[in-house]
């Protein structure tokens, strides 16, 4: 009996761990968690009396922890629990690498994400370069079997690019990942068409950034059509894939200049997510916020001043009840909506209350930088600059350069350490300083502007 008790616990470990994937799923957050952390506390103890016979089932519950770590917020214990899992992966792929290099491949990628959200780019796009290196290596000695990892790690190869600044690599990333699922979607469409729309969303976004706006929108357009269908004939599992792809879609439209063609997509995309929240709020009452955060930037764009205030308001409303469930999580995303809302209400001439909700954005993301600075410093940089026009509209001139001046202050190190990635904020930033120091007939501070000196040579 005693022989076969290990067994039983490695079974309840595996249903526990399935369990937190749904519970997940479902947005039962909380209950993911409790799942596979017992998952997790029942595959440590069988791997350190047998670790042959338990490891690999100990890193795979460690990934699917990291995962569900990241969704409720928590960023650093889900970096963490994927750090170990890749350690686990690495030391049983060098003692078995057929076995285990795949795994190790997809920890590798997980990984990469949890270091992204804690704003560590440099070791993210490492992490995905090496992870896409074992797939290519795999796919070249089992192409069968092995092309479709290779595509999903050259997709996330691809976003870690992008967000160190290097967009033309970025898109041949994607470029490949997209050739890829489409020659596995004509041959087997059940089963990749859906990839391949995800794949043509990423490169619409990599064609935009190279300025690429007409590719985008025909990229975009096409994972459009492909969603459509599926969630024509399985709306439960594909409408939220194609909500999210009318987003991109009102993206590119708006970048060429279809602005009505843009509402009407993003439109398209609030209407299903509200349905999709209407019957599970705790899977999708995010993705509705989020959504309506983007119809009020179209709205704003059209000439609905009001009816994007109105549509703000309620992502502010839904991430505010959020956040004070669930902190970790959501309170980047008020911060965010707050201050999308300053301004709208800005634009409706509502000055005080747009700096209370600018001041609000402020005051959330100085508290997140502290706790991670590489992830929220520029989120609070931009977010000071959002603030400086709420105070300025307010006749407080003086206060509005002191925080541009702070903005800068605040981006400096991450400027100088990813330069590629922040000209653009830093650039902006820089001539609004100096706008308002000329408007108050002040010197501009060099001790703010020495960072960015390498702007102007």
């Amino acid at each position: 009996m005693a022989e076969t008790l290990p067994h039983v616990q490695a079974d309840l470990a595996r249903l526990l761990n399935n369990l937190a994937g749904r519970q997940r799923d479902m947005g039962q957050r909380a209950k993911a968690l409790a799942s596979i952390a017992e998952a997790v506390r029942i595959y440590r103890t069988l791997a350190e009396a047998a670790p042959d016979a338990f490891l690999p089932g100990l890193a795979a519950s460690l990934n699917n922890q990291s995962a569900i770590q990241s969704k409720v917020g928590q960023r650093a214990e889900a970096l963490a629990s994927g750090a170990e899992a890749v350690r686990i992966y690495r030391a049983l792929a060098e003692a078995n690498p057929g076995a285990f290099l795949p795994d190790l491949a997809m920890s590798l990628n997980n990984q990469a994400n949890m270091q992204s959200e804690m704003g560590q780019r440099v070791e993210a796009l490492a992490s995905s370069a090496e992870a896409a290196s074992h797939y290519r290596a795999l796919a070249e000695a089992n192409p069968g079997v092995l092309i479709p990892d290779l595509a999903g790690s050259l997709i996330n190869q691809s976003i870690m690019q992008s967000e160190m600044g290097q967009r033309a690599e970025a898109l041949a990333s994607i470029t490949e990942a997209v050739c890829h699922y489409r020659a596995l979607a004509d041959a087997n469409p059940d089963a990749f068409l859906s990839y391949l729309a995800t794949s043509l969303n990423n490169q619409a976004n990599r064609q935009s950034e190279m300025g690429q706006s007409a590719e985008a929108l025909a990229s975009v357009a096409e994972a459009v059509h492909v969603r459509r269908a599926l969630a024509q004939a399985n709306p439960d599992a594909f409408l939220p894939d194609l909500a999210g792809s009318l987003t991109v879609q009102a993206n590119s439209q708006h970048e060429m200049g279809l602005r009505v063609e843009a509402l009407a997509s993003i439109d398209e995309g609030v209407r299903i997510y509200r349905a999709l929240a209407e019957a599970s709020p705790g899977a999708f009452l995010p993705g509705l916020a989020g959504m309506l955060n983007n119809q009020a930037t179209m709205q704003g764009e059209m000439g609905q001043p009001a009816e994007a205030l109105v549509s703000v308001t309620e992502a502010v409303r839904h991430y505010r009840s959020l956040s004070e469930a669930n902190p970790d999580a959501f309170l980047s995303g008020l911060a965010m909506s707050l201050n999308n809302q300053a301004n709208h209400q800005s634009a409706m001439g509502q000055r005080a209350e747009a700096l209370a909700s600018s001041a609000e954005a402020v005051r959330i993301y100085r508290s997140l930088a502290v706790a991670n600075p590489d992830a929220f410093t520029p989120d609070l940089a931009r977010s000071l600059g959002v603030h400086a026009v709420c105070l300025e509209r307010m006749e407080k001139f003086a206060e509005g350069r002191d925080a541009a001046a702070e903005s800068l202050r605040v981006l400096a190190p991450m400027f100088s350490r990813y330069p590629g990635v922040f000209d653009g904020l830093a650039k902006a930033t820089c001539r609004d300083y100096a706008d308002r120091s000329q408007r108050l007939g002040l010197e501009q501070d060099l001790k703010v502007l020495s960072p960015y000196l390498l702007l102007f040579e």
